[in-house]
């Protein structure tokens, strides 16, 4: 009797460069788990010390699921779902067109990356995977954190527009009653995951009452 034929994994990629904001990047990948989805991750080497920074977890390639579950404060028997490929493994599945990605999620992202992706140099496994999800027509969410923005950059972001990606800048919204650190950050990477319509709840959508925030914040206090 023949084996059925086993399922497809069509992963996520989560890229994720040296800005400021890990947070976000550790959010989105938590929802994307919670909602049943497949995660590879590429870490550049320059969000290793953004990590350490922020954190004061070291992300090793040779222990990167006790790492990774250190970040998101979770157990590594939780992560079965997530494949890690290291910044400099140009060979790695994602970097080729072939290998089944659903699309690519970079979060956050410095200017170098977004320079990068726009001009399409590969320097890193995440500037070459975000140039094959462009070339495949896959969605290419860029959550740029940065401020202020320069010419040269505002150039870039424009490039990517014009190539089909997500430009979504690392802007949290107040109208969702944010009132902690955690919630603002929810809110960001809940915007990302609408972006390729992933369910997720992270944030209280908007239902044109005004002031239901406020309301929702006093009932909460």
């Amino acid at each position: 009797m023949e084996k059925p034929e086993q399922p497809v994994r069509r992963p996520w990629v989560v890229g994720v460069s040296g800005a400021s904001g890990t947070p976000y990047a550790a959010a989105v990948i938590r929802a994307l788990l919670a909602a049943g989805e497949s995660v590879d991750l590429v870490v550049s080497r320059a969000a290793r010390l953004t990590i350490l920074d922020e954190t004061g977890i070291a992300f090793r390639d040779a222990h990167w699921r006790a790492d990774l579950a250190g970040w998101l404060g979770t157990a590594a028997e939780e992560l079965e779902d997530v494949r890690y490929w290291p910044a400099g493994d140009f060979a790695a599945g994602p970097s080729s067109g072939s290998y089944p990605a659903k699309g690519m999620l970079v979060v956050p992202a410095t200017t170098g990356a977004v320079a990068g992706i726009a001009l399409g140099l590969s320097k890193d496994l995440l500037q070459r995977v975000a140039s094959v999800t462009l070339k495949e027509r896959r969605p290419l969410v860029v959550c740029v954190r940065e401020t202020p923005l320069n010419g040269v950059t505002l150039k870039h972001l424009v490039e990517l527009d014009a190539q089909g990606a997500v430009v979504l800048p690392a802007s949290p919204g107040f109208y969702a009653g944010g009132s902690t650190v955690g919630e603002l950050v929810g809110f960001v990477a809940g915007r990302v995951l609408d972006a390729v319509g992933v369910p997720h709840s992270l944030y209280r959508r908007w239902e044109g009452e005004l002031g239901a925030a406020a309301r929702a914040s006093e009932r909460s206090a």
